[in-house]
């Protein structure tokens, strides 16, 4: 009997695995359960991994997003060029604010004037590289005043959103209480980031014509385009509420995008124009988000200038104008 059990044994525990599944059950199911636990190991420390990047790099995203917009050293904040160089005389001009800070601009007139534009620019450079716009704006018979932000240029000052409210203010006080000039002279224009500063002034005063040019919705809008995979709208801290602010307009509005632009989409113009009372016109371009109007430039000027026809003060037209 000994013997029996003994054979039977040796049989049993000396079957190759397949020929039993009892037996691949003894010797496998070990391994296989360590094999799922170092791979559920590996698993964790994967996503641990990943989830600790992706709070670090929403931590930048939160800390250093005025950096990421305010891009006052690209290409720098020397002035690289002057009205001078295109031919156009033009006076230095320093702005005091209300907290203290020195803004630097440029007072650039038109030989016979119909108003000014007061210009506020993009997020990168400086006045220096806005020589094309300004050139446009004197062959339409109107002066310039140019303004570096807060931290541009020769401004002095850290550039924040609130800042940039105050310059857009300060740059206005100066024309009306400086210069005396009436605000249905001023025609307030600003692209890209300066369309938010533009449309926050413009919501706030009454010039004579507003000029929205290649602008976005809000800070938050922009912010979820560029970062699609982080909460941005959560953790945005530049709101820029363009879309709020133009529905405050109440001057003639003329929105200007580019169907081809790259960096902020054409639809946040068709948005901005659609939420703006009347009256409004918008203009739509081809080209990329900062050569659209010289790309256009024909169409762009004439568009411009049968809007100011059209909408701006007519006593400041010259008298040789056809305004029908």
């Amino acid at each position: 009997m000994n013997a029996t059990r003994g054979l039977i044994a040796e049989i049993y525990y000396g079957m190759a695995p397949e020929s039993d599944s009892r037996q691949t059950r003894f010797q496998g199911y070990p391994g296989a359960r360590c094999e799922g636990i170092i791979n559920m190991r590996t698993l964790v420390s994967v996503l641990s991994i990943a989830l600790s990047v992706y709070l670090v790099l929403m931590l930048l995203l939160y800390l250093f997003q005025s950096r990421m917009v305010y891009l006052s050293n690209l290409p720098g904040r020397a002035l690289t060029a002057s009205p001078n160089d295109i031919g156009l005389d033009y006076e230095d001009v320093s702005l005091a604010t209300p907290d203290n800070e020195s803004l630097h601009g440029w007072y650039i007139p038109a030989t016979n004037p119909i108003g000014i534009v007061l210009f506020f620019h993009g997020n990168a450079g400086n006045i220096s590289h806005r020589l094309d716009s300004i050139q446009v704006f004197q062959e339409l018979n109107l002066d310039v005043l140019i303004i570096d932000y807060r931290g541009y240029g020769q401004s002095s000052g850290k550039t924040s959103e609130p800042g940039t409210y105050i310059d857009a203010q300060a740059a206005w006080d100066y024309l009306v209480k400086n210069r005396g000039i009436s605000p249905d002279e001023i025609i307030i224009f600003g692209r890209s980031l300066g369309g938010a500063v533009a449309s926050w002034l413009a919501a706030r005063t009454t010039p004579g014509a507003v000029i929205l040019e290649s602008c976005f919705t809000s800070g938050p809008d922009m912010g979820a385009r560029l970062y699609p995979f982080f909460p941005v709208r959560l953790i945005t801290r530049l709101k820029y509420p363009v879309k709020e602010y133009v529905k405050r307009v109440s001057s003639p509005l003329l929105v200007v995008h580019s169907q081809q632009d790259e960096i902020i989409p054409f639809d946040m113009g068709q948005s901005i124009f659609a939420v703006a009372p009347e009256p409004k016109e918008m203009l739509v371009l081809t080209g990329d988000h900062n050569g659209g109007f010289l790309l256009n430039r024909k169409q762009y000027m004439a568009t411009i200038e049968k809007f100011l026809q059209r909408y701006f003060a007519q006593t400041l037209l010259p008298q040789n104008v056809d305004t029908k």
